[in-house]
This record gives structure tokens, sequence and C-alpha cells, in this order.
């Protein structure tokens, strides 16, 4: 059978390596894909990104399963364009992507099923933010209502700060039409987690645990970014948490988006902030696998990930049981020069390693010419190192890190340092 991943990231990278692991597999495409999926021999990249033209690709090529990876085409509406046409894929539809593609809706929806989270009011008028600053003190949390890749959230510890990310926003209009309406939220203290989950509509098929770094620098320190490396599991999501955030918050999101008449299929993400007492509330959903958590979790999946999305586009996920490697996965993210706000494009890629079975290295803003590796964005490169703890495997993965080179090269060097406390 033929599969396509939708996407050009390391989560796409990540799912179509899972997928092409498959026997029944005989070709991944990956549209527009990377540098990564392109030296690939089990992948093909493929230069379409309109989704009517995708959905055309799809009908002639007879692929049996589409995989969509980023929010922007969710957004616009590809899973509803796709099973109009009759084609099997795995998403939420544009209605159901509100949870991601609107700040706004995502929160009216938790206040009205009772989902936990942090107290929110929403602005289109400059005047009002700053007066709702004033009123509430720092930090607090500015959030630009829609998509805004990663980089429409600031954590203001400053009054000075938060009043600067409304003008950002309101004023100068720096996120477009994404940041034509602000939600300003309490500030929440706790240690974050990712929690994914799969959904077919009605069942819920829970991911392993994972925890992201979103802070550019070591121990949470500098700009906010799309993620800098995460593990997998997560030693705070215990039992305990896990049942208790299945309750609290996956099951009334699921039940909630049936009662309100969309139901929800595809990867839902909760990034979760857990307080010292231990209570989850939510910052935020996606509905896509998290990026750069997909790698490290994709990397510790042992089922057969085609048969697993088969279920899921056919409704019975309530028939799935996941394998799961015992071991650790840490993915760190190398990060182009000036990344968050302006990175570096053009840079030589060189020295990545083989993939091992303790090592695995899997592109984002890469991009092939003239036989060469080069920067194209952002993210560049998610090294995996799988150990029989974190110490061992953030050795394995910072051992990988250190063999490749590009000029301006930024890193973490302490993934998984919360997990070592624990």
């Amino acid at each position: 059978m033929k599969i396509l991943v939708v996407g050009s990231g390391g989560r796409e990278h990540a799912l179509a390596w899972k997928l092409a692991q498959s026997e029944r597999v005989q070709m991944v495409y990956v549209a527009p894909g990377n540098g990564g999926t392109a030296r690939d021999a089990r992948l093909q990249n493929i230069n379409i990104t309109d989704l009517g033209m995708l959905a055309a690709f799809v009908e002639r090529e007879h692929i049996a399963l589409t995989v969509v990876g980023p929010e922007t085409p969710l957004a616009g509406g590809i899973v509803n364009l796709f099973r109009a046409k009759g084609l099997k894929v795995f998403g939420p539809t544009k209605e159901a992507a509100q949870l991601e593609s609107s700040k706004d809706f995502a929160k009216a929806f938790m206040k009205r099923h009772g989902i936990p989270t942090a107290e929110y009011e929403t602005f289109s008028d400059v005047t009002q933010a700053h007066a709702y600053v004033d009123a509430k003190g720092a930090p607090i949390v500015i959030k630009a209502d829609g998509l805004a890749a990663g980089k429409g959230v600031v954590v203001a510890m400053s009054l000075e700060e938060a009043h600067q990310a409304v003008d950002h926003m309101l004023s100068d209009n720096r996120f477009g039409d994404a940041g034509a309406r602000i939600v300003i939220e309490e500030f929440l203290a706790g240690e974050e987690a990712s929690f994914i989950v799969m959904c077919d509509g009605k069942n819920i098929l829970p991911l392993a645990t994972s925890q992201d770094h979103k802070r550019l620098q070591d121990h949470d320190q500098g700009p906010n970014t799309g993620g800098m490396g995460a593990y997998s599991p997560a030693p705070i999501v215990t039992p305990a948490m896990h049942a208790r955030v299945m309750r609290e918050i996956i099951n009334p999101t699921i039940a909630g988006m049936h009662k309100d008449g969309i139901p929800f299929t595809g990867f839902l993400y909760a990034g979760l902030m857990i307080d010292a007492a231990g209570n989850p509330k939510t910052l935020e959903f996606n509905c896509r696998m998290g990026d750069p958590e997909t790698q490290p979790i994709m990397s510790r999946l042992k089922t057969d990930l085609v048969s697993v999305m088969e279920h899921a586009v056919n409704g019975t996920l309530d028939a799935v049981e996941l394998e799961w490697d015992r071991r650790t996965a840490v993915g760190v993210v190398l990060a182009a020069a000036g990344y968050p706000d302006d990175p570096k494009k053009g840079d030589v890629i060189a020295g990545i390693p083989a993939e091992t079975p303790e090592s695995v290295t899997f592109h984002a803003g890469t991009t092939e010419a003239d036989g060469k590796l080069l920067t194209s964005g952002g993210r560049v490169l998610c090294v995996v190192g799988l150990g029989d703890n974190i110490k061992m495997a953030q050795k394995v993965a910072y051992d990988a890190v250190e063999k490749i080179h590009f000029d301006g090269a930024q890193y973490r060097r302490d993934i998984g340092w919360r997990g070592l406390k624990h």
C-alpha cells in the first residue's frame, strides 16, 4: 500500500519514518517533505502543497491513507475536502481544528465544558487589553488568537513585557490576522507535560507521555520557541496523574466536541501545567502531534503504526493496544543561528551520524541542493537517543549531536533535566 504524510517538519519525518517500517507499505510520500525525507529510500517527496492538488494526487496514485502533520492544512479544511471525495485521512475537520486554530474558541469551549484551564479574557481593543493587564498584574500570558507557528505566545514576567506584547500583536499587527484578537490569561506555575492521544471520533488511544522544552536556552531561559527538545516517558505523569488527566481533561474534551456537534478525529495534544499540589490544568490544545515530542515518541513505538492508523480512520481504535520500547528517548533540537526571531538559512550541514538502534536523527528545516544538505528553517534537526534511563539516553543523544556541524548551530544541553529530579 501507499501512504501520504502531509508536512515538512521533524514531526512529519518521524511519522513517515515509522510508517515506512511496516512490511505492508511500498512507499510513503511526503508533501512537501524536507532534506531528510529526500535522502530516505523508503520515502519520496512530492512538491505539492495545494490541498486540491494533493487530493488529486491521492486519487491518481491510489493512496490508501493520508496522515496530516501540521496545523495549517488542518485549519484549511484538508480533512473535509478529502472526506468529501471518499478518501481516507487521519486528522480533525476544519471545525474541530478550531481547538487549535482559535485560542478564544478553545478557552470558551473549556469554560463551557468545565475543563480545568487558566482564567482568561479575549480582546481586540488595545486600550481594554492594556487596562486588563494593569488590573491583573504580572506574570501574565498574552496569546495571539490564531495560528502563529508556535510563536504567538508571550509569557510576560513584567508589566512592561506584557504591554509590549499587547502592542506587538494588536497595534503593530506582528502576526497579521492571527493576532487581530488576543487572549490574555493568568500565569500558571508548575511543571509542563505533553499529553497526546489518538481519537477516531469516539474511542481514545493515549500515546506515551512526554515533556517538551519550550525555552531557547538551558534552565528554561531565553525566549519561547516551538520546542528545543523533548523526552519520553515523562515521570511527572504517574499512573494516577494519567488517569486523572483522562478523567478531567481528555474524556470531557472528546465528549464536549461530540455534544457540540463537532466529533473529534485525529491526534489531540493537551499541553498541561501540573502545579505543586499535583493539579493539572490545560495550557492549550493542539490538533496534531507535538513537535518535537513526536520524534522521541515514534522512536519508542513498537506497534505497526500503519495498522494503528487503519483502526483510527475506521473508527475501531478500541481494538488497539500499543507496545512501547521500555527505554527512555531523549530528543535534542539543533536550531539555526538567529532562531527564533530571524533564523539563518543556507548553511551546509555535515556529520550527521548513521541511524543505529540507539540513535536516529530527524530532519526539520533542511533542504537538498546540488548534493549538499542545507539549513532551511529555524529548527533544523532533532537527534534522538535511547537508553535505559534519562541519563543514558541523554549521553547517546548528545554524543550524536556533537558530531553534527553547521554554522551557528544552537541547542540546549539539558534536555530531560526535569525528569532527572523525579
